[in-house]
């Protein structure tokens, strides 16, 4: 129920702040105070009661952390009874600190009016052998029929008749990805890690078991930070919700919206079950790797949302090269500055090592983001940030899907599906991916749509 503010300080203060921090390491205990006077007086009279770093020290990494300057960035959690505008304004006005922002509410950019819908493996499997479309001699997984957004023949599963008994067609043959075209030449690649910031990642789903990241030098639930990243038994990503390895992909509110986003971009291919994935491979371990950094989840049976900076940076530092982001913020102008410096550091330090010699598939990293659902001509962030790519949504009919946000500052569009809400101009057909619970089936939105641009 507390507040919290994200501080920056200026870099002067970078000693006291390391004494500080190093006093804290050394008692194994939680610090509420920075060690500087002015601020510290400040933080006792606005009920600061935990202070810490943003971003852990990683040895390994802290030497770019501090030519990035994200070690100067602090969470300060309040007392809930404490105005944080005026938190705000009062630690801004200490010359010790040079940015104050707030924690924004995050919404995932997919459709909240349709929630997933399933089709179960069996009824896939029989379903399928009466569909067409798919060019022979293409992978063996029953799904792929369904995913016009790959491979569009102008069928799809929610064709219905008219009186006459004719087809009505929702789709355009040709309205894909071209997926079959592509995989002519390449199906994916394991050298290439793909961070998924979004709901946990069913990991051990069947049809994404074989292409997730594995952290080799961690282990579950042993309570130990192995490889001295800062982040105890990652061995699968990380849960910066709860604060622990333990990825959860099904609460009481989740919507499993990060494990359909992981699907679509690297679903396992020519496994005989289930659906594709855009980077799948072609069976085995051929596809690129799915790193889940989890973003949402719940404490006390509400949904909260994590810090984005932080997840960022963990994940190029573990090698991902690839940033994946189906969320935006609500109802904000501006990208906050803690995220543009983090997400600068992704595109600059993602694929380098400590020595900045170049260790991934590229030196540098591409962040993605979708661009939001509000059928809007507007800036919405982080996506309008110039240095992410962009995504729109469009509907299996060459036009954009009626909740797409559109803008100048958009990037590139890719299928996105639609259910059509009674809009006939363009059909019912939305996106088919994974779901937890082993499962598979439809989503819809933007969110649909940015994967769809990280698989490729």
């Amino acid at each position: 129920n507390s507040g919290e503010l994200l501080i920056k300080f200026k870099p002067e203060m970078t000693d006291i702040l390391d004494r500080t921090m190093t006093r804290a390491t050394g008692s194994g205990g939680a610090i509420t105070r920075s060690g500087i006077p002015s601020t510290d007086e400040v933080l006792e009279i606005l009920g600061g009661y935990h202070f810490e770093r943003i971003f852990p020290i990683d040895s390994k990494n802290e030497e770019r952390t501090r030519i990035a300057g994200l070690h100067l960035w602090y969470q300060v959690k309040f007392d809930e009874d404490t105005d944080l505008q005026e938190a705000a304004k009062r630690l801004s006005a200490l010359g010790e600190i040079s940015k104050v922002q707030g924690n924004q509410r995050i919404k995932r950019a997919y459709d909240v009016k349709n929630r997933r819908s399933y089709i179960s493996q069996s009824a896939l499997q029989q379903r399928a052998a009466t569909r067409s479309g798919v060019p022979a001699g293409r992978f063996s997984d029953p799904g792929l029929p369904y995913q016009w957004h790959y491979i569009n023949s102008g069928q799809n599963a929610f064709d219905k008749q008219n009186n006459a008994g004719e087809i009505i067609a929702g789709s355009s043959a040709g309205c894909d990805t071209g997926c079959y075209e592509a995989w002519q030449k390449c199906t994916g690649d394991p050298s290439v890690i793909v961070a998924v910031l979004d709901d946990g990642v069913m990991y051990t789903h069947p049809d994404l078991a074989d292409n997730i990241w594995v952290n080799e030098g961690e282990e579950l639930r042993a309570g130990t930070d192995a490889d001295g990243n800062g982040y105890k038994d990652d061995k699968y990503g990380y849960n910066f919700v709860s604060n622990s390895g333990i990825i959860s992909w099904m609460d009481a509110v989740d919507t499993g919206h990060g494990t359909h986003v992981a699907g679509t971009i690297a679903a396992v291919n020519n496994n005989g079950e289930g659906v594709c994935g855009i980077a799948g491979g072609h069976g085995g371990n051929t596809g690129v790797w799915l790193l889940s950094c989890q973003l949402f989840g719940t404490i006390d049976g509400r949904e909260v949302s994590a810090s984005f900076p932080e997840m960022i940076k963990y994940a190029a530092d573990a090698g991902a090269v690839i940033a994946q982001n189906s969320w935006g913020y609500e109802n904000i102008t501006y990208l906050p500055r803690a995220d543009q410096e983090a997400i600068d550091y992704f595109i600059q330090y993602a694929g380098v090592d400590e020595r900045g010699e170049q260790t991934g598939p590229m030196k540098g990293g591409v962040v993605i983001f979708a661009a939001g659902n509000e059928n809007k001509d507007y800036r919405t962030y982080p996506a309008a940030y110039e240095k992410v790519v962009s995504v729109a949504a469009y509907a299996p009919d060459y036009k954009k899907s009626w909740y797409s946000n559109f803008a100048d500052w958009v990037d590139i569009a890719a299928p996105g599906g639609t259910y059509g809400y009674g809009r006939k101009y363009n059909g019912e057909c939305p996106v088919y991916s994974t779901l937890p619970d082993n499962q598979y089936g439809y989503m819809q939105g933007t969110s649909m749509a940015c994967p769809h641009v990280s698989g490729i």
